[in-house]
């Protein structure tokens, strides 16, 4: 199936290059506002250097804002399920901090933070922060009642009974909400560039727009592109092995 996926992920990009450089032969639309896939090819293999330092900067701003936030939005989750106070205080500020856009935030990042690394990471957190704890805090609740009957029968504490019974069951749901922070992390620490920064992919690709370099703002674009795509699937392998050791895990649960 995953071989069937690739093959099928292939063809459809390799569909939308022939349809892009027929749009650019047939239309005769200038390079500067629309370069061809060749065009594009060549200026990334031209300035592969320049593009891999940029990308550098970005891919650990990408991933260091994954784990802190994914970190970040599980134990949230826990403490919410472990404390009545918290989802009294915790819950309604979360929902109330959703209506407030994160890419407004920026410009006050890079202010608190600087034009380094850390206020795009920090930006790359937030964005993801509450699609894990949502996630993960909806399986946690939606846990099987009759292992919980059957927890609470045995006499089993609720801390036991969340960290053996409620975390593995909800696993699947905190695989959810890891897929969908790899999806926003690189928009987050993307955005957080184009705010303010001196390196990065978004960077490079505000200075290639500003200097009518588009070929080589697309290039930018598309390692951009390449590397979410990458790290959706790493993610994806990884989730799809949590939910069979969940799955392993709850069907080796006596029941009543």
């Amino acid at each position: 199936m995953t071989r069937r996926r690739l093959l099928d992920g292939l063809l459809a990009a390799t569909v939308a290059i022939l349809l892009w450089q027929a749009l650019v032969w047939i239309t005769g639309v200038p390079p500067f506002i629309l370069p061809g896939p060749l065009r594009v090819a060549g200026s990334l293999v031209d300035n592969a250097g320049l593009i891999l330092d940029h990308a550098t900067i970005t891919v650990a701003e990408v991933l260091i804002g994954l784990v802190l936030g994914a970190l970040f939005g599980a134990m949230t989750a826990l403490h919410l399920m472990i404390s009545p106070l918290a989802r009294r205080l915790v819950l309604p500020v979360m929902v109330f901090s959703q209506a407030i856009p994160v890419f407004a935030l920026a410009p006050i990042l890079t202010l608190w933070f600087g034009y380094g690394m850390a206020s795009k990471i920090v930006m790359a957190l937030l964005i993801i922060y509450f699609p894990v704890v949502s996630t993960f805090y909806d399986g946690l609740r939606r846990t099987d009642p009759g292992l919980l009957d059957l927890a609470q029968t045995m006499g089993a504490r609720p801390r036991r009974t969340l960290f053996f019974l409620r975390l593995p069951a909800a696993l699947p749901a905190f695989g959810s909400g890891l897929r969908l922070a790899a999806v926003y992390a690189p928009i987050g620490a993307v955005i957080g560039e184009w705010v303010g920064a001196s390196r990065g992919l978004g960077y490079l690709m505000l200075l290639a727009n500003g200097r009518a370099k588009t070929d080589l703002m697309f290039a930018a674009m598309f390692v951009l592109a390449a590397f979410a795509v990458l790290l959706y699937a790493v993610v994806s392998v990884i989730t799809r092995r949590m939910v069979r050791w969940s799955d392993e895990t709850v069907e080796a649960t006596p029941r009543a």
